[in-house]
């Protein structure tokens, strides 16, 4: 698992290096304080093209009660918005609890706020499998083929590998434990993945399954929930530590804001199904660390 995990997460760094290195103005600053157009940084949890056009007038908006240019910017992977902020070309980043830590630790990225859902700010993960499938149970999934959205999703990844490890007392959860991992790419496409056979299992938020019912309308139906993780601190807006006090304040007194616009909560709701903006603490990811720390001899983050 050391070995497998180190590659795959070095490889997935190189390409968040490769994509931020491609903006020409983001990050940049006049006079060395706060730059002068914020990207807001976002990973597809459906249709690239689809999440871009849908945050723009969200965009708009910050810009218009900011005084500067917003853009959003959607990246390839968790990964490569993490490094995207480290290296300042993302200044604005809705990062999942794990993303969070790792950037954190890596980068001082900070957390500002995070998404209510369904009046909470924890969620669960959740094991998904065909309807016919005999998978009813963790041990029933031992030798099946793994699909998770990414290495750096809390839920998609972090939480169930590391409940399996302490179920099975397995170190190898994505050869050792299931037959081979498949990273889909998003958690709508690991749920596609287990609805046309090619993977046995996928590895969720809850219920991801509604994230491509337009698409594939009897899913419900086609696939079942098995399992659940415990309980996950909610994904992040995260800022660089770059940018000032002020400007922090100003961004997070923005967001907040928008809980009572209907328009921007349905922006934030079509994106990433978030009913409110509310606050985060840094402590509140302790629990995310601890997690992690099942990880740090096998996920380079150097």
């Amino acid at each position: 698992m050391k070995k497998v995990l180190a590659l795959l997460f070095a490889a997935l760094l190189v390409v968040g290096l490769t994509a931020c290195g491609t903006s020409s103005d983001s990050g940049s600053s006049k006079d060395g304080g706060d730059p002068e157009k914020l990207i807001m940084g976002f990973v597809p949890s459906q249709d690239s093209d689809e999440i871009a056009d849908t945050v723009k007038p969200l965009a708009d908006k910050l810009s218009e009660e900011l005084g500067i240019e917003v853009e959003g910017q959607v990246m390839t992977s968790y990964s490569a918005l993490v490094e995207a902020m480290g290296s300042n070309q993302v200044q604005i980043g809705f990062l999942p609890a794990f993303g969070y830590v790792l950037a954190n630790e890596k980068h001082g990225v900070e957390v500002i706020l995070k998404s209510e859902r369904y009046g909470s700010g924890t969620y669960k993960a959740q094991y998904v499998v065909r309807a016919d499938s005999d998978i009813e149970t963790l041990e029933d999934m031992e030798g099946k083929a793994w699909a998770i959205p990414d290495l750096t999703s809390t839920s998609g990844f972090l939480f169930p590998a590391a409940q399996i490890m302490d179920k099975f007392n397995v170190e190898d959860v994505q050869s050792g434990f299931f037959s081979n991992t498949i990273e889909a790419g998003g958690h709508d496409n690991a749920l596609i993945a287990v609805y046309e056979g090619d993977a046995d299992v996928a590895t969720t938020f809850d219920d991801a399954r509604s994230t491509i019912e337009e698409d594939y309308p009897d899913v419900m139906e086609k696939l079942k929930v098995v399992e659940y993780t415990a309980e996950i601190p909610n994904d992040t807006i995260s800022v660089t530590k770059e940018l000032s006090d002020d400007m922090q304040k100003k961004i997070k007194e923005t967001f907040l804001s928008f809980n009572d616009d209907k328009e921007m909560i349905e922006v934030m709701n079509e994106v990433y199904s978030w009913d409110a903006i509310i606050e985060a603490e840094d402590s509140e990811y302790d629990v995310v660390r601890d997690t992690y720390e099942k990880f740090k001899d096998s996920i380079s983050i150097d």
